[in-house]
């Protein structure tokens, strides 16, 4: 792709962090951003930037369709899209009520896919476009109390070594954005999707037996993103924009994009230790749930 002549680039998720500074830096280079979220109000400020805003919830399907059609019609075609919104499920597995669970892969897997499979026809026929799919080393590792999110996002990654294969023929290239820590909201969020089920310690039920482990959980985590040595490895939102504007720019795109300190380190670590060895670090350095008898 020429990083000369001017792109339509469609971005889900956009009235924060990641997908903001996404859409801000696109249009910046003066590429035709459409920056898109569930309530158009949240854009205001993209808009005032130079961005093409629309309503687009990756939950409801006349939402996507409306939304891909209305770019279509307008600019005649989508040469990017970049699949961002998404959100985390905290909570250990067996306490994280099965709708939260739905909810989870219905934001982050399945909107995704069912976005790509409207906007997938016309660079087919094209014969050229890209798919970027905003994933995380969460994708290729799990930390504690991460279970369900770590779920969807290693979904995502099979989808997308599928799919870079089955759309290699029509020119169509698809790549994976894998960050590691990033200073946005998403620490703050994990408190507010935490798995929360009405407690009865007397009954030994999932939300008592795990209630204090998903309270470390939530707090470890917001630890992380403000102090200490993985606040130290973190990014900044605009370092996941650059990686996505190179993997919009390269001639031959890579896979798997890694962004930030902390998505090299744990990666890494992740692949020397094993299993075996990788039990070992969380147990070493993570909460464990108690068993109670």
């Amino acid at each position: 792709m020429s990083t000369t002549s001017s792109r339509v680039v469609l971005i889900t998720g956009c009235s924060t962090g990641i997908g903001r500074a996404t859409a801000e830096h696109l249009a910046a280079r003066g590429d035709t951003v459409i920056a898109t979220a569930r309530r158009v109000a949240d854009l205001e400020a993209l808009a005032a930037s130079g961005c093409r805003t629309l309503p687009l919830d990756v939950r409801d399907e006349a939402s996507m369709m409306a939304a891909v059609r209305e770019v279509e019609a307008t600019h005649g075609r989508i040469d990017v899209l970049v699949n961002n919104a998404g959100y985390s499920q905290s909570g250990a597995v067996e306490s994280v009520p099965i709708d939260r669970v739905r909810a989870q892969f219905e934001t982050n897997v399945f909107g995704l896919l069912r976005l790509t499979q409207i906007v997938l026809p016309g660079m087919r026929q094209r014969g050229a476009g890209r798919v970027v799919n905003v994933s995380s080393m969460g994708g290729r590792l799990v930390f504690p109390g991460g279970g369900v999110y770590h779920a969807s996002k290693y979904a995502v990654e099979a989808l997308s070594d599928a799919l870079r294969y089955e759309l290699r023929p029509f020119g169509v290239h698809v790549i994976l954005i894998e960050p590691g820590l990033i200073r946005t909201h998403f620490a703050d969020t994990v408190g507010a999707h935490l798995a929360t089920m009405p407690a009865d310690p007397a009954s030994g039920d999932a939300a008592a037996v795990y209630a204090r482990f998903n309270e470390v959980v939530a707090q470890g985590t917001r630890d992380a993103y403000q102090r200490g040595p993985m606040a130290r490895m973190a990014g900044e939102p605009e370092d996941v924009a650059r990686a996505i504007a190179r993997a919009i720019d390269a001639a031959r795109p890579r896979a798997r994009y890694t962004v930030a300190p902390s998505a090299t380190f744990f990666l890494t670590l992740r692949r020397w230790l094993g299993d075996a060895g990788w039990d070992w670090f969380l147990r070493s350095n993570f909460a464990s749930a108690k068993a109670t008898h």
